[in-house]
């Protein structure tokens, strides 16, 4: 009953920029959590941006001071805007959240979105 999709993702040269959009939707009460990992071919996923009800933000080190996460909380969405792209960002992007939904009885889940592909040519 909650769905994420993420959108935005594409092909960029290096030094281009992209905005990921990621949508949560269902009978959501809370989100707790929402953020962004990515995962490239041959390697594990890691975790790239969060961002928790507090407003506190954490950032991989590899995109500090190149990516910024904000999130909507009427709309339910997070975004990720990525600038100076460099070709080693290159990976599937995944929205990940952990809500707090209405089924019943209020129950707590941790979501992923199918993922959306970052492209950077050098």
């Amino acid at each position: 009953q909650v769905q994420l999709v993420e959108s935005g993702g594409g092909l960029v040269q290096a030094g281009g920029s992209l905005r990921l959009s990621c949508a949560a939707s269902g009978s959501i009460v809370s989100i707790n959590r929402m953020g962004w990992y990515r995962q490239a071919p041959g390697k594990q996923r890691e975790l790239v941006a969060t961002f928790s009800t507090g407003g506190s933000a954490t950032y991989a080190d590899s995109v500090k001071g190149r990516f910024t996460i904000s999130r909507d909380n009427a709309k339910k969405s997070a975004y990720l805007q990525m600038n100076s792209l460099k070709p080693e960002d290159t990976a599937v992007y995944y929205c990940n959240a952990a809500v707090r939904y209405y089924n019943g009885r209020i129950v707590t889940g941790d979501y992923w979105g199918q993922g959306t592909q970052v492209t950077v040519s050098s």
